[in-house]
């Protein structure tokens, strides 16, 4: 992939969410939402504190991260979905 975030931007991947409810029930493609994991791919350097020193990012390449259903700008490179977004819009890192 060609692509490197600038500044606070992040770019992740969404991760595919189970086609299959807790009760055992198939969910269609077209009622199921958008995943809220997702796998960060590459990080920028960090953004510029008021007093100019660079703030490092507090996530890096190949964290699992909860992100907002409607955060972000999603693309597509080399067929792969994308979103790019603001670190401040990554809710949390989840740990395994």
């Amino acid at each position: 992939m060609s692509l490197r975030p600038l500044h606070d931007r992040v770019i992740v991947k969404r991760l595919e969410e189970e086609k299959k409810s807790a009760g055992g029930i198939l969910i269609p493609d077209s009622a199921a939402e958008k995943p809220l994991k997702a796998e960060v791919i590459a990080v920028g350097p960090g953004k510029r504190t008021d007093d100019g020193k660079l703030q490092e990012p507090a996530v890096k390449a190949g964290d699992t991260v909860l992100i907002g259903k409607y955060s972000g700008t999603e693309v597509k490179i080399d067929g792969a979905e994308l979103v790019v977004l603001r670190e401040d819009d990554i809710l949390a890192v989840i740990v395994k």
